[in-house]
């Protein structure tokens, strides 16, 4: 955020009715000619009032296309392997441990019931752990698909687990709130989306069952949480100091929000991690050096969540520096970040070092997951196209290339940004990440739409069909086709009722103001005269049934180095795209010969003339298994 910028609750609150904010940014227009203008001359601030809001799972749909596709691909597979799962596996540790009879064979890995000692081999290391969150992608995709069958299996599988429902499950347990999370989760979503009607129900059993054993305050990692296991006399080896209990507020307070009842409104504040985390973060002081990188970021969306459900203004500024401090110091090109699972102090040079150092440079499925829902929630709250690009640059580069989640409990866990990288399998079956490769999958559906109270807000360019009511109240049918990102060019048709009258916003990426063309935008093949704010193309017009936005990005390529530090080990970047080469061998290559990058006709690859020899370079979603490197040095 700029420095001037103020943030009145009251006027967010008055702009919503109930939540929302403020935010001040340049304003940017283009030209009469369609080239966008962002001269010092034409620059202000401006408050923009944008209470976005998410659309339904079933309004949107993927159509063919080069990411769209990928990402249609994704949600079937890992919707097919949950609905391949056996019962019995899946409900085995419940029932173990309530001390019933368990039919059937292990899971296997992480998921199991393995009494005793942390075993090297992490096999039950954390029974059950992933059963709230398959619900939970379960439930989500019967919302976008309608196919009963996945509706039948979330009722299945929750009767199954209700019988099983025992506090013995959670009492010396490694995970007791990471499951409980987990937990409500997957039950307000079958609430919410399978209309479960004993979802709630089986919630109250849940927290019933779990209370007890849960931490009476948010703690930190190791060292509190093991004096509290010491107190209440669980073992207090380092793998009972690892729960998760500071990302339960969010998932509470969506419980409460969606009607479970005020004991979750209650508890949700009590575990909002302010002192070590929250309170310095809304100073801007940066706390994250130590911090387990995926969960403390996920514990961002209970500051955002917070923040829309009583409007203090701390845990707004929380997650906007704290999101802004992942972004600056501990990001890799790809949006990827925390090597080894773990934040840094700013200038340590971690994110160089772990280029030799690790294959574990970024927790993908599940960091991904808590990205994106960060994102969402800034964009939604500040209106501002930045947490977009940020999503954007995460979707493309980590998780839509993850390897694909096996029936057998094979998991891709870490992209890797080692000089000599792999895309390679978790070496342990059903590890975390196979929990949220799902749930993510699932979200795709709701990431490149959302609606402002004068219109649409388009922030992915993804081939997809919207389908919703416009605010004067006509059926809309908005088609969005092109080639992006490998090109430029996005299309969006509009199919309306009647005419009516409504914004369209398209996010401007802010790495085109590093081009030397201009985005140039056309409506019915005429170009268009268009204010940009806070990173969106504002259209606001009467729109007729068969109108056209035709929108040509241009595709910048451009090096992004590693940090400060480190100015010459550099990513090539083309648009949102981290270009990877495919080598097993170091690489010698100069500024001029990576900038110089040409794409491989018909292929979707590309070529770089090094001096080392040529280079192919492709996007991470294409590498296959081919080895790669991420970063060069052109020293």
């Amino acid at each position: 955020m700029p420095s001037n910028c103020t943030l009145s609750r009251r006027t967010f609150l008055q702009s919503l009715g109930v939540t929302g904010a403020a935010f001040c940014a340049p304003r940017l227009a283009f030209g009469s000619d369609g080239s966008l203008s962002n001269s010092a001359a034409e620059a202000s601030e401006d408050l923009i009032h944008t209470p976005l809001e998410e659309f339904n799972y079933q309004e949107i749909s993927l159509n063919p296309g080069f990411a769209s596709t990928m990402a249609q691909e994704q949600f079937k597979h890992t919707q097919s392997v949950l609905m391949s799962l056996s019962e019995d596996s899946l409900l085995k540790p419940w029932r173990l441990r309530a001390g019933l009879a368990a039919p059937g064979p292990d899971l296997g890995g992480w998921y199991d019931e393995v009494p005793g000692p942390l075993r090297k081999d992490g096999h039950g290391f954390a029974p059950a752990h992933c059963f709230g969150q398959w619900i939970s992608a379960l439930a989500c995709g019967y919302a976008v698909t309608g196919d009963s069958r996945k509706r039948g299996r979330v009722q299945q599988l929750l009767a199954l687990y209700g019988a099983a429902i025992s506090g013995q499950f959670y009492a010396k347990f490694r995970f007791p709130s990471y499951v409980y999370d987990k937990m409500v989760f997957g039950l307000t979503q079958a609430h919410r989306y399978a209309q479960i009607s004993d979802a709630f129900a089986l919630l109250d059993r849940t927290t019933d069952a779990a209370e007890p054993h849960l931490p009476p305050q948010a703690l930190d990692r190791d060292g509190p949480q093991l004096a509290w296991r010491a107190s209440v006399g669980d073992p207090t080896t380092p793998d009972y100091g690892w729960d998760e209990p500071y990302t339960l507020p969010e998932n509470l307070w969506i419980a409460a929000e969606l009607g479970a009842g005020v004991r979750y409104r209650r508890m949700a504040p009590r575990y909002l991690l302010n002192k070590t985390w929250f309170d310095p973060l809304a100073e801007n002081r940066n706390v994250l050096d130590g911090h387990h990188a995926y969960s403390f970021c996920n514990s961002m969306s209970s500051a955002m969540r917070t923040y829309l459900a009583d409007g203090e203004e701390k845990y707004l500024r929380a997650g906007t520096n704290g999101f802004n401090m992942i972004d600056r110091t501990q990001s890799f090109a790809t949006g990827g970040w925390g090597p080894n699972e773990s934040f840094s102090a700013p200038g340590g040079g971690k994110l160089f070092s772990s280029l030799t150092g690790t294959h574990a440079s970024f927790e993908t499925p599940c960091g991904s997951y808590a990205h994106f829902k960060l994102t969402r929630y800034l964009l939604r709250v500040t209106g501002h196209g930045h947490y977009g690009d940020s999503l954007e640059r995460v979707f493309y580069n980590t998780v839509l290339g993850a390897k694909q989640l096996e029936s057998d409990g094979h998991a891709f866990y870490y992209s890797d940004y080692n000089n000599l990288g792999r895309r390679v399998y978790y070496s342990a079956a059903w590890p975390c990440c196979s929990g949220t490769l799902p749930q993510v999958a699932a979200d795709y559906h709701i990431v490149a739409y959302f609606r402002s109270p004068d219109g649409i807000v388009v922030n992915l360019y993804l081939p997809s069909t919207l389908k919703t009511t416009t605010p004067d109240g006509a059926q809309l049918i908005l088609t969005q086709s092109g080639e992006y990102p490998i090109e430029g060019n996005v299309q969006l048709n509009v199919r309306l009722t009647r005419a009516s009258t409504f914004e369209l916003r398209l996010r401007i990426p802010g790495w085109t103001s590093s081009a030397d063309g201009r985005p140039r935008i056309k409506i019915n093949g005429e170009r268009a005269s268009v204010a940009v704010q806070v990173g969106f193309a504002r259209l606001l017009r009467r729109w007729a049934d068969g109108d056209r936005v035709e929108m040509e990005l241009p595709m910048p390529v451009r090096l992004e180095a590693i940090e400060p530090e480190h100015p010459s080990i550099v990513a090539l970047v083309r648009g949102p795209l981290v270009l990877f080469a495919v080598t097993d061998h170091p690489i010698r290559a100069t500024r001029s010969q990576l900038l110089a990058v040409r794409r491989v006709a018909g292929e979707t690859a590309w070529s770089v003339q090094a001096s080392s020899g040529e280079l192919r370079m492709m996007p991470f979603t294409h590498l296959g298994d081919n080895p790669y490197a991420t970063y060069f040095d052109i020293s």
